[in-house]
């Protein structure tokens, strides 16, 4: 097993100066002795220290790496061209679709360049009013409201704010009609959903406060806490979690108020599920699934009858039904069957709503509680349907379609008849029409054949000068179904081709396209994603001289290993909040829970040799002529911590022997993605594009 060696010797201090084109010179990066010792192989990591994200020698470090970027990429001449027109095409209205909470009407809306989009109400006389306004919540808008829940009867809400893109939240009590705070807030509360048990108190998740930062630190002990209104955080019961460890731990409350479902595991994939009768007193936790190996979930309750969504016994999933006082998995019956197409069901108005993802977009069946089949929904397109939930008694339903050149639109449904009508259309200025998205097919390095979708003005020329970011994720079981990006309709705009490669490790055919993509399988993403880069070159739609390879978090991954393994392959390399030190990764914040996917170095030899072998860290060799790359990530992402990005960067600064410039932008008070301000998101966004283009080869705007 893995055995530290503490000798932390420091050795002469090497700097990397990597002289680049245009007198690009990097910040000073020290070395600094520190050897792992992994079933008797020694690893060096001489920028361990920089995952000290408290010391002040890593703030300085930060702070010269962004003035060196930032200098790059203020003398891109067309670099503010990009920033204005994407102010300009995210300045429209957003609305979402609404929500009925006791007496009031609630719906989101942004009048375009708003920071945080901001929660509104309407009472029965139509009367528009604010309820809750996140740009107020800091004065650099970087406080993000989170999940918002209102008790059974609309009454009380409960609310939790994000700082800084952090994923520790504060739960704030407020009074829904007068809006006035009516208990104390809770504070450190971790990866939880906020529910409520009547008018009583909320069920919420949280960690023990780690030692050391909390930024980056590991959290791996899981509760489940009632706090009742009116006491202290430090009285809250944990109702799941004291004897029964597990990583993740949530509960949700039926809508009747009648059971409380908990959901446990030690991974981002499979879970236990547990009831508990609200109606009886002191009543115990009923196992309902036990074990890790599959995902089971309740999606709703008539009385005593649960319906469940799972993945045991059918990997596309099935919904079940079972009585609540006996509720084992050798009871269930199937109510709706496993079909070829992966299921992701919703429930409202007394309906049953399973949307099945064919080759990456949606099909929408409408079945009863009996289930029987009442219609196929008719969607606006093709492309990504969602929606379709609400209350037990609410008689019309909401919907939002979208694909890559149709911008959100919303429809409003109504169940017993099974028309929909526009309810909120964008007025963007994007002409749609202009631009096609075409799927294809194409073959992996072991035959497997892999869905792609190709997005880019009509009539484009296939000659292989067509500036193209190809886009990937290919993990954790998620699936990259078409949506539109004001960011992406810029690149289209500006003759760009947009490209999504559906790899295996996501969740586009179920569990088994997920599973070919995990552990010692993993190499098949990257080789899935080299197969689409070779597609696209080899059909002349872009090359390698004007091809970009993206991608966010696990996606971070799948760009770090596949740049070096390939760098001929691309011109430009995009890793965002990367997870780029795959053999220490589970030592950080929740990253333990990541090992369905990745395994871990202490597993075995062969799983840490595994890791090793693709591990962009450990990967980055001297002599070898990387792609031009911008490393993103922020400086309180405590999901997936910088010092993944801060170490990659260093490698490839001090190893980097072409003229192809290696930044990294790092973005103050943000975290890894969620509740970003609308003005760094642009910002960001702006930036990528423009640094793609340019090291493409362009001066001027292309298509311009």
């Amino acid at each position: 097993m893995k055995k530290i060696i503490l000798t932390m010797l420091v050795t002469s201090t090497i700097a990397s100066f990597g002289q680049q084109s245009k007198g690009l010179i990097y910040p000073r990066t020290d070395k600094v002795a520190h050897t792992d010792n992994y079933f008797g192989v020694n690893i060096d990591d001489p920028y361990r220290w920089l995952e000290d994200d408290k010391s002040t020698e890593t703030g300085a470090w930060v702070k010269a790496e962004n003035k060196v970027t930032f200098d790059y990429l203020s003398k891109i001449p067309f670099r503010n061209a990009i920033k204005e027109r994407m102010e300009k095409l995210w300045n429209y209205e957003k609305i979402s679709a609404p929500f009925k909470e006791g007496d009031f009407t609630y719906y989101y809306k942004n009048n375009g360049l708003q920071n945080q989009s901001i929660l509104y109400r309407k009472d029965a006389s139509g009367k528009e009013e604010i309820f809750l306004d996140p740009n107020t919540f800091s004065k650099d808008a970087t406080t993000s409201l989170d999940a918002v829940s209102f008790s059974k009867d609309g009454s009380l809400v409960a609310y939790s704010i994000s700082e800084a893109g952090s994923d520790w939240r504060k739960v704030i009590f407020i009074d829904a009609k007068t809006k006035q705070n009516i208990d104390q807030n809770l504070i450190d509360v971790k990866f939880s959903g906020l529910s409520w048990k009547g008018n009583e108190g909320i069920f919420y998740s949280s960690y023990e406060k780690p030692k050391g930062s909390e930024l980056s630190a590991k959290t791996d002990e899981h509760k489940l806490y009632f706090h009742k209104l009116g006491t202290n955080q430090s009285a809250d019961v944990v109702v799941f979690g004291d004897k029964d460890k597990r990583r993740y731990v949530g509960g949700s409350v039926s809508e009747d108020n009648q059971y409380l479902f908990i959901s446990a595991a030690n991974s981002t994939s499979g879970n236990e599920l547990y009831i508990k009768d609200l109606t009886q007193t002191n009543s115990h936790i009923i196992t309902i699934s036990k074990g890790f190996e599959n995902d089971v979930d309740v999606i709703d309750n008539i009385g005593s009858k649960l319906f469940i969504v799972t993945n045991l016994g059918a990997p596309n999933k099935r919904i079940v039904t079972v009585d609540a006082n006996n509720p084992s998995v050798d009871n269930w019956k199937d109510l709706i069957p496993e079909t070829e197409n992966v299921l992701s069901p919703s429930t409202g108005a007394s309906f049953i709503f399973a949307n099945y993802m064919k080759d990456a977009v949606s099909v929408v069946k409408q079945f009863d509680y009996n289930g029987k089949l009442i219609r196929e929904v008719t969607l606006p397109g093709i492309g990504t349907a969602s929606g379709f939930g609400g209350k037990m008694k609410d008689k019309e339903l909401y919907f939002s379609f979208t694909n890559y050149t149709t911008p959100g639109t919303t429809y409003r449904f109504m169940p017993k008849e099974g028309n929909s009508t526009v309810y909120v259309q964008p007025k963007v200025d994007f002409k749609s029409d202009d631009y096609v998205s075409k799927q294809v097919f194409y073959t992996s390095k072991d035959g497997t054949k892999v869905p792609m979708i190709i997005t880019h003005k009509k009539g484009v020329a296939l000659d292989g000068k067509n500036p193209s970011i190809l886009y990937g994720y290919g993990g954790f079981n998620v699936s990259l179904t078409p949506s539109f990006s004001i960011a992406n309709a810029v690149w289209l705009e500006m003759g760009g081709i947009y490209v999504v490669a559906n790899l295996r490790g996501g969740g586009e055919y179920g569990k088994k396209w997920h599973d070919a993509g995990t552990k010692m399988k993993k190499q098949n993403v990257f080789d899935d994603f080299i197969a689409a880069a070779e597609y696209l070159i080899a059909q002349k739609y872009t090359s390698s001289d004007f091809l970009a390879i993206k991608g966010g978090s696990n996606g971070g991954l799948l760009v770090g290993a596949t740049m070096t393994q390939r760098p001929d392959l691309m011109k430009v390399a995009l890793p965002a909040v990367g997870v780029m030190d795959m053999l220490r990764y589970h030592t950080f914040t929740a990253g333990a829970g990541w090992a369905y996917d990745y395994g871990t170095a202490i597993d075995s030899k062969e799983m840490f040799e595994y890791l090793k072998g693709y591990s962009p860290v450990q990967n980055v060799k001297s002599e070898v002529k990387y792609p031009a790359t911008l490393v993103t990530t922020g400086d309180h992402d405590d999901r997936v911590v910088p010092a993944h990005s801060f170490k990659f960067a260093a490698e490839l600064q001090d190893k980097q022997s072409g003229e192809n410039p290696v930044l990294i932008r790092i973005e103050t008070n943000a975290g890894h993605g969620a509740g970003k301000p609308v003005s760094k998101t642009i910002e960001e966004a702006a930036d990528l594009q423009a640094f793609t283009l340019y090291n493409m080869g362009f001066n001027t705007l292309p298509n311009k």
